[in-house]
């Protein structure tokens, strides 16, 4: 077969491949996709934190022009929400959305109204009467009554942690709190959902898209192969997305109700109740070192707030097991279950939380020892994960820590706090090491070579933004041998090869990888039947008829999880200027350095860590979702209350790749760096506010009035 002679992509900072298709206007998303003879939906919240229906009525909404139907617990169809539970679901049982009168959180989907506008259904809505039994719900996690439960067993301890803390020459032992926050994504959740017989197709934003077409399979008794879900591009999610909310089976409902399509699309405030939300968080972390600066023992202790119905679990305290080398460690992570929907993953989940608190301990630690914060870390750098008992397949800490310090100019802090200024603001230089873990999944896809020399690759993941149409091409294109403007990367359907969530890091290690065996098999092929050197695959297709050659493959791993300890690593550097009058806190400038395993491309992965650090410094100077204690209600449930960090708040952004190799993480070697960038943000925002005022602000959003009076 004649040689392509193909420099290869992968490593190379290449535009995005849909970029023009986005610019333009040409991609579209969920909404976007409307049908033929498609009516309205629009759903009624409840208006109390707890109780049930007492009375419902539609009279003066059935009046409305164009009505077509008011669907609640009064007439909507018995459905049959037979067991399924994703990998991504929480343990307990889902919200059966309008099959009942109870009332389980303020703003629970009540009913929806479908109309032939979204005018006429937004009118009929608000004139539907309902009447409720209230009871006072459980919101307050310092209420008396509130009892937190222990989701699974806590890890086994390392040592006695607690009789070490107690013997430590040097001790610190802190509460840090984090307030709920909401993902807050540009594209708001979205469903047009349409029948065909016993047949549902579903344009529904979603990150995950076989687990949807079988949540709603098993929701509406329908084999699995009878649902289709679609949705080619995502704006954004953040984990918002990961699960199958009530809005899809509405919209499902309410279609098969008027029989004709429907459109529902969630407004900004109603997104704030019903698609989940980062739980707020309190932690303990009790520190213990010895005077030279070796850790001693760690305690890390956390408790998360949860719905009533599920019980929803991070991974707050597993960091504090294997970040650095202590003898003695014991964490503990609990729920509170209150009366409010439930949590679900948002970027960088259980770590981020995790790490600020195990992050700023460290930092309080560094300056109780009059140790550098850099220098305190790298004294208790491990040589193994001493919490699993494994080795690290790659562990780059020590060199992220270098390479951003250099670019930084760390050297030149003066570690005492209030004594850098900038004319009268004063200036303060925090840091923090990140991680997270490398994560991998089965995962399928097809690649399809065609006559004309072009390839095609399908598979049923997702793209909310990270440029996976992009990366993937580079990695089919390499396998193949081809330039990358033959190739066309497909993704959004439910009936192309199974994906895994596009979640937690891992769709370039499960997709990629399964993306490239794929690719490979299919070339294995159509060499089989070359007959002459100068043969090329366009030339081979043709030959044997013209019908593309097609390969499915799958990508699983393998025992590498029970041998290794397989996890990103980074550190985040930031300067912040805080005005001694004002009190405003500005973050100036940040550096991240980060330890990805193969970065397949440079561009991506840097826009990647850029979005990962304004997240952080939201989480940590802006976001709080402020919830009414009397009934649950969320009263900044809009862009013009709930802050998130604009253009003006962004200060220069730098984001780094020190050289890593690890050939046990998957066969790309790539690690990901979705998660990685928003981790160890907030608590290096939080230590340089400490540097620059000298006041120790645990409870996340810092704001003007927690360093008021003190600087």
């Amino acid at each position: 077969m004649k040689e392509l002679l193909i420099e290869p992509s992968i490593g190379k900072p290449l535009a995005r491949v849909d970029g023009h298709a986005k610019v333009s206007g040409a991609a579209r998303y969920a909404a976007d996709f409307n049908q033929p003879g498609q009516a309205y939906a629009v759903i009624i919240q409840s208006t109390v934190g707890l109780g049930r229906i007492a009375a419902l009525d539609a009279t003066a909404a059935n009046e409305v022009p164009g009505i077509l139907a008011v669907i609640s617990h009064l007439n909507a169809p018995k459905l049959a929400y037979k067991p399924h539970h994703s990998p991504l679901d929480p343990d307990g049982e889902r919200l059966h959305v309008v099959q009942d009168d109870r009332v389980h959180f303020f703003g629970q989907p009540v009913a929806v109204v479908v109309a032939e506008t979204l005018d006429n259904a937004e009118h009929a809505a608000a004139l539907v009467d309902i009447r409720y039994e209230a009871q006072h719900p459980m919101l307050r996690v310092d209420a008396p009554e509130a009892q937190p439960i222990s989701p699974n067993a806590d890890l086994a301890p390392r040592g006695d942690a607690d009789a070490a803390f107690s013997a430590a020459p040097v001790q610190i032992d802190a509460a840090y709190g984090i307030a709920r926050e909401n993902h807050n994504p540009m594209e708001p959740h979205a469903t047009i959902a349409a029948w065909l017989d016993d047949r549902l197709t579903l344009w529904s934003k979603s990150q995950f898209l076989v687990a949807e077409a079988a949540e709603m399979a098993a929701v509406f008794d329908l084999p699995v192969e009878n649902v289709q879900v679609i949705n080619p591009f995502i704006g954004g999610a953040f984990g918002t997305s990961l699960r199958t909310w009530p809005h899809v089976t509405l919209a499902a409902l309410a279609a098969r109700y008027v029989n004709r399509p429907v459109k529902l699309v969630l407004t900004r405030r109603q997104m704030f109740s019903e698609t989940g939300f980062r739980p707020r968080t309190t932690q303990r972390v009790a520190i213990g070192a010895l005077p030279g600066g070796q850790l001693s023992s760690i305690v890390h202790e956390a408790t998360a707030e949860t719905s009533r119905y599920e019980q929803y679990t991070e991974s707050t305290v597993t960091v504090s097991r294997y970040m650095y080398s202590c003898p003695a460690v014991r964490t503990r992570y609990r729920l509170l279950p209150l009366d409010v929907s439930t949590p679900i993953f948002m970027r960088g989940p259980g770590e981020a939380s995790g790490v600020y608190a195990l992050e700023c301990a460290m930092d309080e630690m560094a300056a109780a020892l009059a140790m550098d914060p850099i220098d305190f870390r790298l004294r208790n750098e491990p040589e193994s994960d001493e919490g699993a008992g494994l080795p690290f397949s790659s562990r780059s800490l020590r060199a992220c820590c270098e390479l951003g310090a250099a670019r930084f100019g760390w050297a030149r802090r003066d570690p005492r706090p209030q004594s850098m200024r900038d004319g009268r603001l004063l200036i303060g230089w925090g840091m923090s090491a990140a991680t997270y873990p490398a994560s991998r999944a089965p995962s399928g896809a097809r690649a399809r070579l065609l006559a004309d020399g072009t390839a095609e690759v399908e598979v049923a993941a997702s793209d909310m933004g990270p440029g996976t149409y992009t990366s993937m091409t580079q990695v089919a294109a390499d396998a193949l041998e081809l330039p990358v403007r033959s190739v066309r990367f497909v993704l959004g359907r439910s009936d192309f090869p199974a994906a895994p969530p596009h979640g937690g890091s891992m769709t370039m290690a499960s997709v990629g990888s399964a993306v490239q065996a794929a690719c490979l098999a299919v070339r294995e092929k159509i060499l089989k039947l070359a007959i002459g050197k100068e043969e090329t695959y366009g030339d081979i297709v043709a030959r044997l008829g013209g019908e593309p050659i097609e390969v499915e493959a799958s990508s699983a791993p393998g025992d590498e999880r029970s041998r290794f300890s397989m996890h990103g690593f980074g550190a985040i550097f930031a300067e912040v200027a805080v005005d001694p009058d004002l009190c405003t806190i500005r973050v100036r400038r940040m550096s991240g350095a980060y330890g990805a395993g193969r970065i397949i491309n440079p561009r991506l992965a840097k826009s990647q860590c850029i979005g990962g650090m304004v997240g952080g410094i939201g989480m940590a100077l802006l976001e709080r979702t402020a919830l009414d204690t009397r009934d649950g209600r969320v009263v900044n449930a809009s862009m013009a209350d709930y802050l998130v960090p604009v253009n003006l708040d962004i200060g220069d952004l730098e984001a780094l790749f020190v050289e890593e190799e690890d050939p046990y993480v998957n066969p790309l070697g790539a690690k990901g760096v979705g998660e990685l960038a928003y981790v160890g943000v907030a608590p290096a925002v939080a230590n340089a506010v400490f540097h620059a005022t000298g006041v120790r602000v645990r409870d996340l959003p810092i704001r003007i009035e927690d360093v008021l009076g003190a600087v």
